[in-house]
Order: C-alpha cells, then sequence, then structure tokens
C-alpha cells in the first residue's frame, strides 16, 4: 500500500489505535477466563508459561498504543513527522513503514548503539 499524504498516514494511525484498543480488550477477556491453575505440575508450568506470554503480549499492545496516540498528539501540535532529537523531516518512507516513528533513521540508529 502506498500512502500519498498525511492525512493518509494519520487515518492509518487511527485504525491501528481502534486495532489496538480491540486487542487489549480481547486480552482482558482472555485472562479473566484462564484464571487458576490445574492438580498437576505440567498444567502449572503451562499455566504460568500463558500468563508470561499473554502479559508480553499485553505490554507490547500498551507500549504501540501509547506510541500511535503519542504520533496523534503530534498531528495536532504540528509537529508530526519531525525527528524529535535533530528536528529534521522523518523520511517518508519510513513514516509508511513505521507512522508513529518519533526519530529519523540516523538518529534512531545512534540511540540504539548507547548503552542500556
Amino acid at each position: 500500500m502506498v500512502i500519498r499524504s498525511r492525512e493518509e498516514l494519520r487515518r492509518m494511525l487511527e485504525d491501528e489505535r481502534a486495532n489496538l484498543l480491540l486487542g487489549l480488550g480481547r486480552e482482558v477477556v482472555v485472562e479473566r477466563e484462564n484464571l487458576g491453575y490445574g492438580n498437576h505440575m505440567a498444567d502449572d508450568a503451562t499455566e504460568a508459561y500463558e500468563q508470561v506470554k499473554d502479559l508480553t503480549v499485553r505490554q507490547t499492545l500498551e507500549r504501540t498504543l501509547r506510541d500511535v496516540e503519542y504520533a496523534l498528539q503530534r498531528f495536532e501540535t504540528g509537529t508530526y513527522g519531525i525527528c524529535e532529537d535533530c528536528h529534521q523531516d522523518i523520511d517518508w518512507a519510513r513514516l509508511e513503514a513505521k507512522p508513529y516513528a518519533t526519530l529519523c533513521i540516523r538518529c534512531q540508529q545512534i540511540h540504539e548503539q548507547r548503552p542500556a
């Protein structure tokens, strides 16, 4: 899909926000249905693994939702598409691939190379 305008990116972000909210709603339902442990150690281990996996998925959805909402806020303030570090325009191809990007490729690489 070729995105030709900032408005298309905005609609894409709004759709992504709706999908993330829907996904988070489903996660809550799944969590409530799967509470409790079995009578066997293997069942308990499987349940513990599933809970950790579900928590990881939920955290990823929540983090992505925060990023998407922040990108939509940047639309409102007129800073969408501008790198937060170097204040240059973020390349269009990067925004198409990751519409909630806040850094240009060069600045993102610098951040990734820094020790944690």
